[in-house]
């Protein structure tokens, strides 16, 4: 009796686990918190209750714990996974730096942190994602000119940064007013990976270098080439955030005031707080995820979806796009949705009409080449989850008893046969009478 208890609740376990990512509800829900210790849990408290109020479950646990697993029976326990370990040597369980890469390879999200000093484990798990660090595991992100004031200025590695990604999907429509209080490393992005961006980037005056020790040679990384927080998106629509510091999260960060060097404005509130809520809520696809539904294709003036289509037909294409606020679905508004009639290369490439409330549609006449075609829509747009929608459909040509009897374009080239057999005609008529 007891182990079909056992059996039955970690059924139950594994099902309120792995059904609550859907397409319907795309934010996810169940968040796995992965700490090197249980004090961060309390140092970094706002952003935490900030995940909880929005209605995420956070499961804490020692990044080293024996027990923890992202998976259990080949169903995934959790939609997102946050790392606040990054001294962390290995992970615990059946956790290692492959699970977590195939956790992201599902089209779950992960939000990664990193400190001065940070292991090789979790330094290899970013590079993965495609940003690179200085080679110098001590090196920190100094500026002497974009440095945050304080009571503590030493060695410039408070910094102020206000260099923030322009895109109003990913931060939020709301301008963020104030800097973000940064303290740790920087990092490169990898030119040949388009799918990772900066989000908060260092200021020109910016370097990255071990403070403790005198400079023997030029830092390898430097200027506004340094980003201090990353957000990668895969192409399976997966999310990722790379920040170089633990401490920007910190309970101590977000109540901070603000006051860049050089500046005449201080700020009662540091940017911290604002910064990393509204990149949590794109993270977790409260905002910036698209679905298309109701995609059809029909003759002009018919409603039944024809199995395939003659050259020269007048045909409609349709379907319908809405974003997720994070409660609802609303109806995506857009001017470059673009739809392709493919073979090879796209012999029809249209931008569709939309009528403001999600619907977007084309309309085209087949080309005059018959063979295989695609329906291909490819809508990639900075922050939003991409679309890709294609549908085979034969094209044929005419069949002999659907051309026209006589063409109205033909007509001199009849007149020629018919006067050339009337010439044959007379001519035939003379040479035969003409010698009696």
């Amino acid at each position: 009796m007891a182990k079909i208890i056992t059996i039955a609740s970690l059924l139950l376990f594994i099902t309120t686990h792995t059904l609550s990512f859907s397409p319907e509800n795309p934010s996810n829900r169940q968040i796995l918190v992965l700490l090197d210790d249980f004090a961060i849990k309390s140092s970094h408290s706002i952003f935490f209750n900030s995940l909880i109020s929005r209605g995420y479950h956070l499961d804490f646990k020692l990044a080293d714990d024996p027990k923890i697993a992202l998976q259990r029976y080949g169903q995934f326990l959790y939609d997102g996974l946050i790392i606040f370990a990054p001294f962390l040597d290995r992970f615990g369980g059946s956790v290692n730096q492959a699970t977590v890469l195939e956790f992201v390879d599902s089209g779950r999200d992960l939000i990664l942190a990193l400190d001065v000093n940070s292991s090789d484990l979790i330094r290899e798990i970013a590079t993965e994602c495609g940003v690179e660090f200085d080679d110098d595991p001590a090196a920190m992100v100094v500026d002497h000119t974009s440095y945050a004031v304080s009571t503590f200025e030493g060695d410039h590695t408070l910094i102020a940064s206000d260099a923030f990604i322009e895109s109003s999907v990913i931060l939020g429509s709301k301008k963020i007013e104030a800097p973000v209080l940064f303290q740790g490393i920087g990092h490169s992005l990898n030119p040949l990976n388009n799918l990772v961006l900066p989000v908060l980037s260092a200021s020109p005056s910016a370097y990255s270098a071990n403070p403790v020790s005198k400079l023997s040679n030029a830092p390898t990384l430097t200027g506004s080439r340094i980003s201090l927080v990353s957000v990668v998106q895969a192409r399976n629509n997966a999310r990722i955030m790379i920040s170089g510091s633990l401490k920007m999260f910190s309970d101590r960060f977000l109540r901070s005031g603000a006051e860049k060097a050089g500046s005449l404005t201080r700020f009662d509130k540091a940017g911290n707080e604002e910064f990393v809520t509204e990149l949590s809520k794109w993270i977790f696809h409260e905002r910036g995820h698209l679905k298309a539904v109701n995609v059809r294709h029909n003759k002009v003036g018919q409603t039944d979806e024809p199995s395939l289509y003659r050259i020269t037909d007048d045909l409609e294409y349709s379907l319908e796009i809405y974003e997720w606020s994070g409660s609802s679905w609303e109806p995506y508004v857009a001017d470059d949705v673009q739809l392709q009639f493919y073979m090879m290369s796209p012999y029809v490439l249209k931008t569709m009409s939309t009528d403001k409330k999600g619907l977007y549609h084309a309309s085209f006449k087949v080309p005059d080449v018959y063979g295989v075609f695609q329906f291909k829509v490819e809508y990639q747009r900075l922050g939003y989850t991409s679309l890709s929608l294609s549908k085979q459909i034969p094209v044929r040509p005419f069949r002999h008893d659907e051309y026209e009897r006589f063409i109205t374009a033909a007509y001199p080239y009849y007149g020629a046969c018919f006067s050339m057999m009337a010439g044959f005609f007379v001519f035939t008529v003379v040479h035969l009478y003409s010698g009696k």
